[in-house]
């Protein structure tokens, strides 16, 4: 097995297989240490690391810059790795199972290219007994070695939040497993390197694979809760955020709110682990409801939008409505799983005009992932309603009179704040009309 000292004195290197939201960082704070290849299939994506920028915005433009990395898309590189870090997506198809195309096309592609005594260490987000039921026998295979002989195997699942600044890889305990002794302490010894927090030790590969599917599990059923007293409250004319400001002066009430849960964690995880539940012929009634839930809500906002257009006295069919923000979550250019697809969707329904704008999110994958053509700001004008789908800090600092200029001529028009980041009272008096979730 590769030894520590092999890594620290750089006769051995690291290699990153996938450098978006959470290899790209990984690799950048492991190069502190230790000779890192970063590998990834986007020819795209390594031109743009190359020169110094990294799009998604994990990495400010100075530190990826001081950052030493081998960028390449030539797979023979990994075979000089002692260690091979797998950090690509796990996504969901369009039946809500999971598509496990990335995970095992790059467990293909390092067995592949193994060299002996390598340890490969997944940090994608799968279900308990993926690691060692899927990507072992792939990587024998593949490999022609056994593991645990030739090669090892261990799990340290990624706790990236995208656009948090302040709870990032080295302020997060790592959690790290391995399939043996040896090999966890490895593993624990090189993930401290870079995780100032320092690491958890599980006991298998099995119990890191499920801490990590249920730590976003819990928060989706959470803010279900959430949503669905939001649904209660809306009928019962109760504002949702003051219910849970004064719930929340009790000490041990957590502290939830309702929204949109998109994104390629929150949205998706849960699936994963229901996935493998409902193979071992249990059907998860509670994570299942809190899905549903949460996968309603952008239709939800959509329909009250058009009742508040009917309450207005506007014309529903080729009403212009305007949404501001695209992506999964605030200040981030992510697109993944964003449930603002939803309501868009839904509008156009009843042939409501949408006009999309997004600071943050790219206008070419918007348009090929979503086939929507991104607004510039200039265009937020004439509208019949507003929805701030996503709270980015550019719209929170807009003004009222900023926002009133986007809306027809006329008096009682619908403002949507989905995630409340205004104060609602501001806009009493005038002739918008609030509503929050």
């Amino acid at each position: 097995m590769t030894t520590f000292e092999e890594l620290a004195a750089g006769k051995k290197p690291v290699a990153v297989i996938g450098l978006g939201y959470v290899g790209l960082p990984l690799a950048v704070a492991l190069s502190r240490h230790f000779t890192v290849i970063g590998f990834d299939i986007s020819v795209n994506r390594l031109e743009q690391l190359r020169d110094g920028h990294d799009v998604t915005g994990e990495v400010d433009d100075t530190t990826l810059g001081q950052a030493v990395i081998e960028y390449t898309n030539d797979p023979t590189r990994i075979k000089d790795a002692g260690i091979v870090v797998v950090a690509v997506p796990t996504p969901i198809d369009k039946h809500r199972s999971p598509d496990l195309t990335p995970v095992v096309s790059a467990t293909t592609l390092v067995g592949q290219n193994l060299g002996p005594g390598a340890v490969v260490v997944y940090e994608s987000t799968v279900y308990p007994g993926l690691t060692e039921e899927l990507c072992v026998p792939i990587l024998e295979r593949e490999s022609g070695t056994r593991a645990g002989e030739d090669f090892f195997v261990g799990y340290s699942p990624e706790r990236i939040n995208p656009g948090d600044k302040v709870n990032t890889l080295e302020t997060i305990v790592k959690v790290v497993s391995g399939q043996d002794e040896a090999t966890l302490e490895l593993l624990s010894q090189f993930y401290s390197t870079v995780v100032k927090a320092g690491v958890h030790k599980a006991s298998s590969i099995k119990v890191a694979e499920a801490a990590k599917v249920i730590e976003n599990t819990q928060r989706d059923i959470n803010i279900a809760l959430m949503n669905e007293l939001a649904l209660i409250f809306e009928k019962l004319e109760i504002d949702t955020l003051e219910v849970l400001q004064a719930s929340g002066t009790k000490w041990n009430f957590l502290p939830f709110r309702p929204g949109l849960v998109g994104g390629h964690c929150i949205g998706v995880d849960p699936y994963y682990l229901t996935y493998k539940a409902q193979s071992m012929g249990f059907h998860p009634e509670m994570i299942l409801a809190g899905r549903r839930i949460n996968d309603s809500m952008g239709r939800y906002v959509a329909q009250m939008v058009i009742k508040r257009l009917i309450q207005s006295g506007r014309t529903v069919n080729s009403a212009r409505v305007g949404i501001l923000g695209l992506t999964f979550k605030e200040n981030v250019p992510d697109l993944r799983n964003t449930k603002v697809v939803d309501i868009i969707e839904e509008l156009r329904e009843y042939c409501v005009e949408t006009i999309v704008h997004d600071p943050l999110a790219d206008p070419t994958e918007a348009q090929e992932e979503y086939g929507i053509s991104l607004a510039p700001e200039s265009e937020l004008t004439d509208f019949d309603a507003v929805i701030f789908a996503v709270p980015h800090a550019s719209y929170a600092a807009m003004s009222p009179a900023r926002i009133d200029s986007m809306f027809k001529s006329g008096d009682r028009f619908p403002l949507f704040d989905i995630r409340g980041m205004f104060d609602h009272e501001r806009f009493i008096g005038s002739r918008m009309w609030y509503w929050r979730l």
